[in-house]
Parts: C-alpha cells; sequence; structure tokens
C-alpha cells in the first residue's frame, strides 16, 4: 500500500506538469496586407483629427445629436441584443474554461439489502448495512496534448469575437443615428423651401387670376401659374410624408420617443462635425471592430484545429474517490473505516470510421474560411474608408458647383420675372426659371447632407472613436 502511494505521489505532479505543456494548434501570424499600404492619393488629403483621439461626443458638435445618440446607446435593441450575445459567450467560455480544472463532490449514501437464504453462507436470510460519506473526484481528462486547453482557447476567442461584434454595433448606431438625425434636418429644409415656394406660387396665382379678371392677362399664363403652383404643392407634400417616414426610422433607432426636437437653422458642411483624418489603412487591424472580430475568429479556428489533432493521441483521465465505509451508522468516522478508489484510465480509439480525420479536415476548412472572411473583412474596410474619402472629396466639388448654380438661377428668375413685368418675354421663361431654382435648391441642400453622411460613414469606416474600443 505505501508503494502505491508513493507511486501516485509521483504520477500526480508529472502529469499535471506536463498537462498543458504541448499544443497542437497552428501558428497565429498575421498575412501580409491584401489592400495598398495608402489610400488613393487624390482623396486621402483630408486634415483633421485621428479618430482614436476623440470620442464621438466630440466628433458630432449637435448638441441635439449627441442627445439622440446616447438615448439610443441606452434604448435600442440590436445593440441589447449584441451585448446579451457577449454575456453569452462568455457563460460558454466559463464552461468551457472549468473542464480544465478537477471536479470534486461530496456525497453520502445509506443502503439496506436482504440476501436470500440460498445466496447466504450461512443457509438463513441476511439483512446487511451499508453507509458512507465520501469526497469524489470525477472522471478528469489530463491535458497532456492540448485538447481541452485549445477548445478554451476557441471559446475565449469566441468571446473576444462577440465583444467586437458589440463594438461594431455600437459604432453602427451611432452612425445610422447621426445619419438619421441629418437626413431628418435635411427634409426639414427642403420642406421649407417648398412651403416658401408654394406660398410666392399662390400669391403669384392670385394676382394673375385677378388680372385675368381685368382682361391684363391671357389664360395661358394663369395656367402656366397654377401649374407651377401645384408642382410645388406636389413636392412639399411628397416631401411631408418623406420627413414623416424619416422620423419614425429616427424613433426605431432611439429605441425612445425622441421628443419634440428643436426647429434647427440650415445647417453647413463645417459646423455639424468634426474634421477627420483617415491615417494608413495598416492602422485599420487595430481600429476596426469587424476586423478585430474577424482575426479573433481566425484565432478560434487554429485553436479547434489543435483540439482536432490531439484528438489522435491517447487520452489520460483520472478518477477517485476518499471517505469512510461502514455496516453502522454510529461507526462511520471510527478508527479503520476509511476508504478510498483511485481509477487513472487510458483510452485510444482505434477504428472511429474515419470521424477523427474528417474532424481534423473539418477544423482546417474553418480554418481557411477564416483566413478569407479575414482578408475580406479587411478588403471592405480598405474600401469603406477609400469611398468615403472620396464621397467627402468629389461631394465638397459638386456642393462648391451647384452653390454657383444656385446663385446663377436666382439671378436667372429674378430676370426672367423683370423681362415679363416690362413685357420682352413670355411667363414661360418665368416658369422655367422658377422651377429650376427650385431644383437646385433642393439638389444644395441634398448635396450638403449628403457631404455630412460621407464624414459620418468616414468615422463608421475608421472603426468610431476612442470610446468604441
Amino acid at each position: 500500500m505505501a508503494v502505491h502511494q508513493t507511486i501516485y505521489r509521483l504520477i500526480i505532479p508529472v502529469t499535471l506538469t506536463l498537462a498543458g505543456c504541448v499544443s497542437m494548434a497552428p501558428e497565429d501570424e498575421r498575412s501580409a496586407l491584401p489592400v495598398p499600404a495608402t489610400y488613393p492619393e487624390l482623396v486621402a488629403t483630408q486634415d483633421g483629427v485621428a479618430v482614436d483621439e476623440l470620442d464621438w461626443q466630440a466628433f458630432f458638435t449637435d448638441p441635439v445629436l449627441s442627445r439622440l445618440i446616447e438615448t439610443a446607446l441606452q434604448n435600442n435593441r440590436d445593440l441589447r441584443t449584441a451585448a446579451l450575445k457577449v454575456d453569452e459567450a462568455r457563460a460558454a467560455f466559463r464552461i468551457q474554461h472549468s473542464d480544465r480544472f478537477p471536479a470534486l463532490n461530496i456525497g453520502s449514501q445509506a443502503a439496506r439489502s436482504q440476501i436470500s437464504a440460498d445466496q447466504s453462507p450461512f443457509g438463513q436470510p441476511m439483512v446487511g448495512s451499508e453507509y458512507r460519506a465520501e469526497v469524489g473526484l470525477t472522471t478528469w481528462e489530463i491535458d497532456l496534448w492540448g485538447r481541452v486547453r485549445n477548445l478554451e482557447r476557441a471559446a475565449l476567442e469566441n468571446w473576444l469575437a462577440t465583444e467586437a461584434a458589440r463594438q461594431a454595433v455600437h459604432t453602427a448606431l451611432i452612425a445610422e443615428v447621426a445619419n438619421g438625425y441629418l437626413g431628418l434636418r435635411e427634409l426639414e429644409e427642403r420642406v421649407e423651401i417648398a412651403r416658401q415656394s408654394v406660398a410666392t406660387r399662390q400669391a403669384s396665382a392670385h394676382i394673375f387670376e385677378r388680372r385675368y379678371a381685368v382682361g391684363a392677362t391671357a389664360r395661358l399664363d394663369v395656367t402656366q401659374v397654377q401649374t407651377l403652383l401645384t408642382q410645388a404643392q406636389s413636392l412639399l407634400a411628397q416631401l411631408e410624408q418623406q420627413r414623416a417616414t424619416q422620423l419614425h426610422a429616427l424613433q426605431v433607432l432611439v429605441g425612445a420617443d425622441p421628443g419634440v426636437l428643436p426647429q434647427k437653422e440650415p445647417f453647413d458642411e463645417t459646423t455639424v462635425l468634426a474634421p477627420l483624418d483617415a491615417g494608413l489603412p495598416s492602422e485599420l487591424l487595430i481600429r476596426r471592430p469587424d476586423i478585430i472580430a474577424a482575426e479573433h475568429q481566425l484565432r478560434a479556428a487554429n485553436a479547434n484545429i489543435g483540439a482536432a489533432r490531439a484528438a489522435f493521441f491517447p487520452r489520460i483521465a483520472l478518477t477517485g474517490s476518499l471517505g469512510t465505509v461502514s455496516a453502522e451508522l454510529a461507526g462511520l468516522f471510527e478508527s479503520g473505516s476509511k476508504a478510498w478508489t483511485f481509477i487513472p484510465t487510458l483510452s485510444l480509439p482505434i477504428f472511429d470510421g474515419g470521424r477523427r480525420r474528417a474532424n481534423l479536415e473539418l477544423s482546417e476548412v474553418r480554418r481557411d474560411l477564416a483566413v478569407a472572411a479575414y482578408e475580406k473583412t479587411i478588403q471592405n474596410a480598405f474600401r469603406e474608408v477609400a469611398d468615403a474619402l472620396a464621397g467627402y472629396h468629389w461631394l465638397r466639388e459638386q456642393l462648391e458647383a451647384q452653390l454657383a448654380g444656385r446663385d446663377a438661377q436666382t439671378e436667372r428668375a429674378h430676370l426672367a420675372q423683370r423681362r415679363y413685368d416690362q413685357g420682352s418675354a413670355a411667363y414661360l421663361e418665368v416658369l422655367d426659371a422658377q422651377r429650376d431654382l427650385l431644383e437646385v435648391q433642393q439638389r444644395v441642400v441634398q448635396t450638403r447632407r449628403a457631404l455630412l453622411s460621407s464624414q459620418i460613414a468616414l468615422y463608421r469606416a475608421l472603426g468610431g472613436g476612442i470610446d468604441a474600443l
């Protein structure tokens, strides 16, 4: 007995030392960036603050928008779902982590049984009792080849990937609320322009009807003015519908009633958002939550390969118990009632129909899929940043051209009205000038909003501010 105990005292520390010392998972290596080292020169000229040096409160300078974003971060259901998925992944990791440690159980048992006369050595029925109290070690695998540890690591990486996905939802929500708010403000400004146009054309229609009544103008001029009025009224109704739809979408994003939004002055491209510096594509690897999530998923796939490889090697497990056993309850803790068991097991499947080989191949294919997804995520991130920079560059030029065009159309409408009043032109010329002026006024507001949205897209494409990391 003493020899056996000495052997066990030697075996257990050695196995515990060896456990976890070997890992058969592939090394985690970052492949070369599947994108150029810099963004296109034409569009990478924007000056500003690096996105990782400011939070969203510093980037979105409008106080009403800041309030809406704060409300959304507290109430949005998509963000709440993403946070719950993080909790789910954390619990899964804790379950897997527990497999690395032996499970101890305390148990007791009381049993009484009768042996028949045929089975009794004394030829008479006998009643026996057995009482047990013991601490048991359930089957615990000694992780010599890193199988359990790699499964734990895979669960950890999945947890971290889920957390990064939550951060991506956080950044996306901020951007969507900002876009929803700017879209609402754009429609409010366009509605106001349309209302002014309707009011002006109603006044003109009233004047022309009076002129026609006294024979001072032709019926054709009256119908042309009425046509211009109905076009403005139709546009106003269309914009009112779009504004209501936009407000409803913003309410869903915010997750609560946004309340009465104060009327704002017409916005411009310099007072709502702070300028951003795009940096280099390599910085996206540590900024973009979706890239970080894809990298964690790649590491999890490597860990699963290690667990699949370890399945080809012997598995050693320990089971045992220590306690007391007595035929009488009163003697359960008396001297001589000590009892123990120690059962080490060694198993190695000889034939499983190719299951382990197929499982390894499946893990390797999933790793390759994770590599492809990781590289694709980087490429998408590069494209989104480049698109946002290109949008900012070209929309700014479009806006400058449209502002000049609006000034020209304003002057044209004024001159056409003068020519008509002087009898030098038909009212059709005034009609065309006013129609074109309303159209270019609407386009200016749309382009200005698109320019701001390109800045929001850049903020999102760069991974959001420091509060999202």
